[in-house]
């Protein structure tokens, strides 16, 4: 879990689960060219994706868990999470719901996020649609920043879409609680852990 720190107080965002995974190719498209080209620089580079469970509330938190997550990725040796060069990237997937309703709303996912501005706007344009008596599709979108908003690159369907499943040629790894336990012994002190010993 990381803690996250807003004008509205601290609260907690739960990890679902961290698997790894690789990076692929992906279609750079240049309207000025009316073209499509394919990048694979980063073919083949190992990347480590963390889920968090549908906990944030706004625009702000997801920037503190970011903040938070980066700083700790950094302190450890993990990654040095710069966004320009894609060593940090961020995908929100976002729904709204009528305060008091248990069960979320329809959600879109914003893939490769540099701009916050574009959670508050997605979250807006989604109440705007349901106010109107319209539905939201689940659907990816891309964020314009320079336009100052999204529009759909394609639809989604559910978890399965993903379409997650075993690697036949890849053993099952089990690590025991020992090894857990001095991985644990021998990280360097954390961000808040440290902060919290120089303000006392």
């Amino acid at each position: 879990a990381v803690s996250v720190r807003t004008q509205e107080g601290e609260r907690t965002i739960r990890i679902h689960e961290l698997h790894m995974e690789e990076d692929a190719g992906k279609l750079v498209h240049d309207p000025w060219l009316d073209q499509t080209r394919a990048d694979y620089n980063r073919c083949g580079v190992p990347l480590l994706e963390i889920v968090s469970e549908p906990d944030f509330r706004s625009a702000e938190e997801v920037l503190s868990y970011l903040t938070e997550l980066r700083s700790i990725l950094q302190y450890i040796g993990v990654s040095d999470c710069k966004m320009q060069e894609g060593s940090l990237r961020a995908d929100v997937n976002l729904s709204v719901r009528p305060k008091g309703q248990k069960e979320f709303g329809t959600r879109t996912e914003m893939k490769n996020l540099n701009s916050f501005r574009a959670i508050a706007y997605e979250a807006e344009r989604q109440i705007e649609l349901l106010e109107d008596g319209e539905k939201v599709m689940q659907e990816t979108r891309r964020w314009d920043d320079n336009k100052g908003y999204s529009y759909a690159m394609r639809s989604k369907e559910d978890a399965q879409d993903y379409k997650y499943f075993p690697e036949p040629d890849l053993p099952p790894i089990e690590i025991s609680d020992e090894y857990i336990e001095n991985v644990k012994n021998t990280l360097p002190e954390l961000p808040e852990a440290k902060k919290a010993r120089y303000m006392s």
